[in-house]
């Protein structure tokens, strides 16, 4: 009896590590696509490929809006800041890390004003070691007084 308890604890054993073993190899991967360097200081990449994602995350527009709601009327670079604060706290409250942010989109009301401050946003990215694809669009108006919107896709 004893023996037979032993083979069945032996084989259980074996299972679970088969399985976990298969899982690890289950895990996401992300691959960069950079032909050329230059988009480098400009902090994003030409493209990501994902593979065996666990989830995704696509995250609505987020900017300068308090926890009651109310609009910002700040200036550009303290817009930018609550809204990366705003990104972070929906990322960080859906069980997603920032440094898997992989689709990046930015809607200013000023492209001009955005990159006297760029460097907050780039210093973000840094610390998270953020690499995304990102686009740029410079639009007529954002919601009430708004400035800045970023809109991410993050995957786990």
């Amino acid at each position: 009896m004893k023996s037979s308890i032993k083979i069945l604890a032996s084989l259980l054993l074996t299972s679970i590590s088969i399985l976990a073993q298969n899982k690890k190899e289950e895990q996401m991967e992300k691959r960069i696509i950079n032909p050329w360097k230059w988009q480098n200081k400009r902090s994003y990449v030409q493209a990501i490929e994902v593979t065996k994602p666990e989830g995704i995350l696509y995250v609505s527009g987020q900017t300068a809006i308090d926890a009651d709601g109310k609009s910002s009327t700040a200036d550009m670079k303290t817009q930018l800041i609550q809204s990366i604060q705003n990104m972070e706290k929906v990322i960080n409250e859906a069980g997603y890390e920032c440094k898997n942010i992989v689709r990046l989109n930015m809607y200013t009301t000023s492209s001009e004003e955005l990159f006297t401050c760029f460097d907050v946003f780039q210093n973000w990215i840094a610390n998270h070691n953020i690499k995304q694809a990102s686009t740029l669009l410079e639009v007529k108006s954002l919601f009430e007084t708004l400035k800045i919107e970023l809109e991410a896709t993050v995957v786990k």
